[in-house]
């Protein structure tokens, strides 16, 4: 672990931690964006940012709410910031030249996430990407991201498939997400859950993988 502390922080406001935010940084460097993450100028940060050598950086004590999420919302949480933990990945992402995140940095990443999910009453349905919290704004860390790797070591949710739910919008609401833009809230769940087909379209499949995530989680308003 590298300390490289950043000023970018503040109070968490008596907010418990139940969220795991995980992020791209979509900067043509590591350099740049570990500079810009601790620029007071910038006014983003996160607790972490993990190098594609795997190299692991703490940016933020895990005590104090880092400027990650920006304007977010999930399962009615609008002040995200307050109650998550936000790592930042080096990847180019789709404006620099989006690319597969590489071994070492994904163990450093399953080894971190293990250990916060240990000292924080996470929930598997509360690990979430950028894009879901943002769908509208954001699209990291994108469908080459290993989320199905990342369950299988104990690190959010994978459904089975399931008998498709009838109503897709009001199931993509239940699980958590903002569907005020109801096309990038589908694309921000295929991101997540269908990386293979990215297109917006709550088709049979996509309903079939959230009657998949029921069975695995209750949904928000229960």
């Amino acid at each position: 672990m590298i300390e490289t502390p950043s000023p970018n922080f503040g109070p968490r406001n008596g907010q418990t931690v139940d969220m795991l935010v995980l992020h791209y940084t979509g900067m043509p460097s590591a350099a740049q964006a570990l500079a810009r993450l601790c620029d007071p100028a910038a006014e983003v940060s996160a607790h972490y940012l993990i190098d594609e050598d795997g190299a692991v950086h703490a940016l933020v004590d895990e005590a104090m709410r880092a400027w990650h999420a920006g304007r977010s919302f999930w399962r009615g949480a609008t002040d995200v910031n307050s109650r998550s933990i936000g790592i930042e990945l080096v990847n180019p992402g789709h404006e620099f030249g989006y690319r597969p995140f590489p071994e070492a940095q994904i163990a450093a990443l399953t080894e971190l996430a293990q250990g916060i999910l240990a000292r924080h009453p996470i929930p598997a349905h509360n690990v979430v990407g950028h894009a879901d919290v943002a769908p509208a704004r954001k699209q990291d860390p994108g469908e080459l991201f290993p989320w199905r790797r990342l369950a299988a070591a104990g690190i959010g949710l994978w459904p089975e498939p399931a008998e498709p739910i009838a109503d897709a919008m009001a199931a993509l609401a239940a699980f958590g997400y903002d569907i005020a833009d109801p096309p990038a809230a589908v694309t921000a769940f295929q991101r997540h859950f269908r990386p293979a087909r990215v297109d917006g379209v709550a088709d049979e499949e996509c309903r079939r993988l959230l009657a998949g995530l029921f069975n695995r989680s209750p949904p928000a308003a229960a």
